[in-house]
């Protein structure tokens, strides 16, 4: 079934603001430069929102509920290995800056340093985007089991791979070269090695200890205390 038109026309001018928020910034957008690149009339838009922060709301709406088809689905696509997985994400995000030219800057990332002080449905729109996008590498992190320690407080990891991917994204694009970024990245990596090198010593120790309560007396040999 095709879209009805009514619905076509909101979708369109919500497209065209998530775009120019990303290019210019809430703040400098104005509802004639919507109405200017959607082509559309005043009434068009004032039919489905009374003002330029009802647009923004269903902006944040939009990132939300796409998350997983607009950004993880495509990043993930044939990757399997979860911890894999996380880094494809990232090198989603660095084929982006280097698409871009070194001025990618993450939409949600950017709108929550500009709004300053936002009115609570959009701070809570905000936060719910950061939530689903950490709560997508929790679920990685629970998927690599005994591959990380088990002590490990996942969603910390998660808001840590967070602050690496926007402040990384936010170097690149404040200093133009990717590289910035890349080393974020690299460090995140040693980071992993460094938690999967812990547990795999963690699971010998354990096996060796198993082994050892595990292992027959020899005769005339008793056990301690």
């Amino acid at each position: 079934m095709s879209p009805s038109p009514a619905t076509d026309t909101r979708t369109r001018i919500v497209r065209t603001a998530m775009d120019l928020f990303w290019e210019k910034g809430f703040n400098s957008t104005s509802i004639a430069d919507i109405l200017s690149r959607s082509q559309l009339n005043s009434g068009s838009l004032y039919h489905f929102f009374p003002g330029k922060q009802d647009v923004l709301i269903a902006v944040l709406e939009a990132y939300r509920d796409g998350i997983y088809p607009m950004l993880i689905e495509p990043a993930w696509r044939g990757v399997r290995d979860p911890i894999a997985r996380i880094f494809a994400l990232l090198a989603a995000y660095r084929a982006m800056i280097v698409e871009s030219d070194n001025s990618y800057g993450c939409p949600i990332g950017s709108l929550a340093l500009e709004l300053h002080e936002p009115d609570p449905k959009v701070r809570e729109l905000l936060a719910a985007n950061f939530d689903a996008w950490t709560g997508a590498i929790g679920r990685c992190l629970e998927e690599a089991g005994d591959r990380l320690p088990p002590d490990l407080d996942h969603r910390e990891l998660a808001e840590f791979v967070l602050t690496t991917m926007e402040g990384g994204v936010m170097q690149a694009r404040t200093h133009r070269e990717v590289g910035y970024f890349d080393r974020n990245v690299r460090s995140l990596r040693t980071h992993f090695a460094m938690l999967e090198q812990l547990a795999k010593a963690e699971r010998v120790a354990a096996g060796v200890g198993r082994s050892a309560r595990r292992a027959p007396l020899k005769t005339g040999q008793k056990r301690g205390r």
